[in-house]
């Protein structure tokens, strides 16, 4: 099978139009390989809008928030690159999932207990990650039943700023499997950190790790309800 992300890394890029909904620049393009091709979420540098709590450049936090879904073994972020040679300069270059768009995190919640398991896998990988942007509208079903986090360009802050809408599994043990995973993560993040992040916030990311680690459950919201995006989907 041709490898997705060799495929968003060297291949042609077309525009087809503009995804209306994002808050930064965020394009619909298509990726031409020599025997396959894929329909990708391009977010371009020149489109950010400056935030105060945010340092410029954030599409390269797409990339590090889908290393470190990598590292952990989990698939939960799609496969992203960065391209310089894109049509409107550097950016982010995402495979796009094909998904019912009725579907988002509060309706799989509800209406679909079989995806739990990896309802959770997404809330602790925003805990490490440190997700200040976690909508509902942000967690996606693909065709085959995976559920997907996208749109993770606002993570890995230094400071613990979580902001999402997972909170049911706030105070539930974390499954064996995943504390394998975190225990791996603790003493090793992914290299390719290194180049994608300053280094005080890899650092935060190994705390955050070991507090979950010593904690043994995911976290509450202890402000009392402020710790929800908005809007939350």
């Amino acid at each position: 099978m041709y490898d997705d992300e060799a495929l968003l890394a060297t291949g042609d890029i077309e525009l087809v139009g503009l995804i209306e909904s994002s808050s930064n620049s965020a394009l619909l393009v298509q990726v031409l390989g020599e025997a396959e091709q894929s329909m990708a979420v391009y977010k371009p540098e020149e489109g950010e809008r400056p935030l105060r709590d945010f340092p410029p450049r954030i599409y390269r936090r797409e990339r590090a928030a889908y290393v470190l879904s990598e590292g952990l073994g989990w698939n939960l972020v799609p496969p992203t690159v960065l391209r310089d040679d894109a049509p409107f300069g550097p950016g982010s270059v995402q495979k796009f999932i094909p998904h019912d768009p009725r579907q988002h995190y509060f309706t799989l919640y509800d209406n679909h207990p079989e995806t739990h398991e990896q309802l959770m896998r997404t809330a602790v990988f925003d805990v490490v990650a440190n997700n200040t942007d976690r909508k509902g509208g942000h967690v996606l079903l693909g065709a085959d039943g995976h559920v997907w986090g996208i749109d993770q360009g606002l993570c890995f802050s230094a400071p613990f700023k979580l902001r999402t809408v997972i909170w049911e599994f706030a105070g539930l043990p974390l499954p064996e499997d995943l504390v394998a995973d975190l225990q791996r993560l603790e003493d090793d993040l992914p290299a390719e950190l290194e180049e994608l992040l300053f280094p005080v916030e890899q650092y935060a990311i190994q705390l955050r790790v070991r507090e979950l680690l010593d904690a043994g459950v995911l976290p509450f919201d202890e402000t009392g309800g402020y710790r929800i995006p908005w809007p939350p989907l």
